[in-house]
């Protein structure tokens, strides 16, 4: 099992937690962007560079990914297209989804999309605090008891 990481707007906070997991279960942890990462060197631990672009990082994950591989990202199309591979896709806040809730996520998502294009809502999601970090990291555990 590999573990991917939609690292281009994932706290830096779950980066660290994912970074300990890694080792303790000596997963190979990959983390993908279209920026240069700083990160914890180690053997497990690797980035691959996109080029920039809109998707370009999720339709690396999208096209690498194999059932079994576990992909962090709070991107519910990608998250959609992970779990229609059989590969698990869990959020930074602790969510895993699966083929039961990812069409009603994706059908908020795009309501949401939509009223703030309108002028409806403004704003995205609120921070990340504590109990979402503590949340991803129980599910993180639970994923990786269960799949390892």
């Amino acid at each position: 099992m590999k573990i991917y990481v939609d690292a281009d707007a994932c706290p830096n906070t779950v980066k660290e937690i994912l970074y300990k997991a890694a080792m303790r279960c000596s997963c190979e942890l990959i983390l993908v962007a279209n920026q240069p990462l700083s990160v914890r060197r180690h053997p497990l631990i690797r980035t691959v560079q996109v080029a920039s672009g809109f998707d370009v990082a999720d339709n690396y994950i999208a096209s690498t990914v194999v059932e079994g591989d576990l992909v962090i990202t709070a991107d519910i199309p990608l998250a959609s297209l992970v779990v229609a591979k059989n590969a698990a896709a869990l959020n930074p806040r602790g969510e895993m989804y699966t083929k039961t809730n990812i069409s009603n996520r994706l059908a908020s998502r795009d309501l949401m999309d939509e009223l703030r294009s309108s002028g409806v809502l403004t704003g995205g999601p609120a921070k990340i605090n504590p109990a979402h970090l503590r949340e991803f990291a129980n599910a993180l555990d639970r994923y990786l008891a269960k799949n390892k």
